[in-house]
């Protein structure tokens, strides 16, 4: 749903707070069997994120970074400190580092940690799920964690992600690790007290601490966002000149830094998170190319974020949805049609008109499967995700993703961006 106060349009307050999943759908399609406890309840259900269908295995670990001498925008008397993860390519076998299971097998990563998931199935996520319906600390990624470095193609491309406005970088998960399995390195951020839950080494869980709604509110998170993401690139290249950033120095994968190819990077985002990865093109030279998923590039109606009055210089895609009816491109919505009619670069406008706003994070796989089980209303689920095919747009969002990238950081133009496609007859190319 678009709203001309937030472009990041939650659907519900319970949404903003709290839109985290793990994963139903195994190539995007079922929920597990339902099971009965002794006492004859459901047991909670559990879930499986459809898998990368690259070839390189993946890998991942947490950075705490903490950014001495900037306060927090939200918590007086706090320093900024933000987690994110890192996806890598991984060799298969071999013991990760900081231990493994008996045999040396890998750990596979969660989908969220266990004081994340308990925050979420208290809150009630997405505003449709009661606590303890989902297993939300038994899903799980398809990322080994820690696992050992695979440095045989050398330094991959860097592409960001940012998630939209209230929710985890969690929900990215899908994307990441499709983008690892064709050969780059991804970062997922969190953005603390706005993000949530985040979790912190040692279990500490931080919420949302905003004020109230309005423009003030998300002037101050996209400001914190565009810092937060220049302070992480600030991060990387010291780890990719052999420094360690993790606050509380713990071992990262040998290797990690190596594989950071910092004259090629990207940034990808849902909502804020796209309206996040303009700006920081706008400010900061070492973005090289970028993409909003569904983010609407306004403060409130009328008034434009920075990026859209004037526009980008380097190559830049819009990928929309349609909520309520009414599809979000360049043609239709006034900050997007700013935009692009004053950027200069390479530029792309995709919309899919069966999709809805969280079509493009990873509630587009696991919903469809939750919702049948839990028997979760009909208007529910398509006021999140529209009612496009799930495996053919988590299959399009993919592929295009890739393209784009494959494209602007590594020159391979490939043609899936040059025309509408039969092997995604959702997608619509914008003139």
């Amino acid at each position: 749903m678009r709203s001309t106060n937030n472009p990041c349009r939650p659907r519900t307050a319970a949404l903003a707070a709290a839109a985290v999943l793990p994963l139903g759908l195994a190539a995007c399609g079922s929920a597990e069997p339902a099971v009965r406890t002794a006492a004859g309840r459901a047991a909670p259900a559990g879930f499986s994120l459809p898998a990368p269908t690259g070839g390189q295995a993946v890998g991942t670990t947490e950075l705490h970074l903490v950014d001495k001498g900037r306060p927090d925008p939200w918590v007086a008397g706090k320093t900024r400190e933000l987690m994110v993860s890192v996806w890598y390519p991984a060799r298969r076998g071999g013991a990760p580092s900081g231990g493994a299971r008996p045999g040396g097998a890998w750990r596979v990563a969660p989908y969220l940690r266990p004081g994340a998931a308990r925050a979420v199935d208290a809150a009630g996520a997405l505003g449709v799920f009661k606590p303890g319906q989902v297993d939300w600390a038994g899903a799980r990624t398809h990322a080994g964690e820690s696992a050992p470095v695979d440095a045989r193609q050398g330094a991959r491309p860097v592409v960001l992600y940012s998630p939209g406005f209230g929710v985890p970088r969690a929900l990215g998960t899908s994307m990441a690790e499709e983008l690892v399995s064709r050969g780059y390195v991804v970062v997922t951020m969190d953005h603390t007290y706005e993000t949530a839950p985040v979790e912190f080494p040692g279990g500490r869980v931080e919420g949302q601490r905003l004020p109230e709604s309005g423009p003030q509110r998300l002037r101050t998170a996209l400001a914190a966002r565009v810092q937060d993401t220049r302070f992480v690139l600030d991060r990387l290249a010291a780890l990719r000149g052999g420094a360690n950033p993790d606050a509380e120095g713990r071992t990262l994968p040998r290797g990690l830094g190596r594989t950071l190819s910092l004259s090629a990077v990207g940034m990808a985002g849902h909502s804020a998170g796209g309206i996040q990865a303009a700006e920081a093109m706008r400010l900061d030279r070492r973005v090289d190319a970028g993409i909003d998923m569904d983010g609407t590039m306004q403060y409130a109606e009328g008034d434009l974020v920075q990026a859209a009055r004037e526009g980008l210089d380097r190559p830049f895609m819009l990928m929309g949805a349609a909520t309520g009816g009414s599809p979000q491109t360049h043609l239709t919505s006034p900050s997007w049609g700013s935009l692009w009619d004053r950027s200069a670069g390479w530029k792309r406008d995709l919309n899919v008109p069966r999709a809805s706003h969280y079509s493009y994070t990873d509630l587009q796989a696991y919903l469809p499967g939750l919702a049948r089980r839990l028997g979760i209303p009909a208007g529910d689920r398509e006021g999140l995700i529209g009612t496009v095919d799930p495996g053919r747009m988590v299959a399009a969002q993919r592929a295009y993703t890739t393209a784009f990238f494959d494209r602007h950081l590594r020159g391979r133009p490939g043609r899936l961006l040059d025309r509408p496609s039969p092997r995604h007859p959702d997608v619509r190319f914008i003139g």
